[in-house]
């Protein structure tokens, strides 16, 4: 919440600041940057939280969250660096990309074990939690 009203404020920021009304405004790529930016990551947050609750809720709460605090922490970093060089960006959206995928990854382990709790009666809950908790601190790695 507190992430988004930043990006919002700093589009408005520099609407404020560039010549014109409307959307529409030609030779700005200040603005056009953090509106981009700010589109990116508006576009990416329903995944986010869905792959977020998934995985908190089938497979594990505590390397779930850890992912999210990260994610949100690269969403900031991808957003600042979006206002720079568009090169500078990448790293961030990378960081993004592989983070989702982790809680994607968790998402689907914890349905598989779901399913092969239901048909054969084989429980490995305990075992992919200790798998995610163990791989979840190596998200810091850039």
């Amino acid at each position: 919440l507190f992430q988004t009203a930043f990006f919002a404020s700093k589009v408005e920021h520099e609407s404020k600041h560039c010549n014109g009304k409307g959307f529409q405004r030609p030779g700005s790529s200040a603005f056009d940057r953090v509106y981009t930016a700010n589109q990116n990551c508006g576009h990416t947050y329903p995944t986010f939280l869905a792959v977020l609750w998934c995985a908190g809720l089938l497979c594990s709460q505590a390397p779930a969250a850890f992912a999210g605090l990260m994610y949100l922490f690269v969403r900031q970093k991808y957003f600042v660096g979006y206002l720079g060089e568009r090169t500078q960006s990448t790293p961030g959206y990378l960081f993004g990309k592989r983070i989702l995928l982790f809680l994607f990854l968790m998402s689907a382990a914890g349905i598989l074990n779901y399913y092969l709790v239901f048909f054969f009666g084989s429980d490995f809950e305990m075992h992919i939690k200790t798998i995610t908790s163990a791989i979840s601190p190596l998200l810091l790695i850039p």
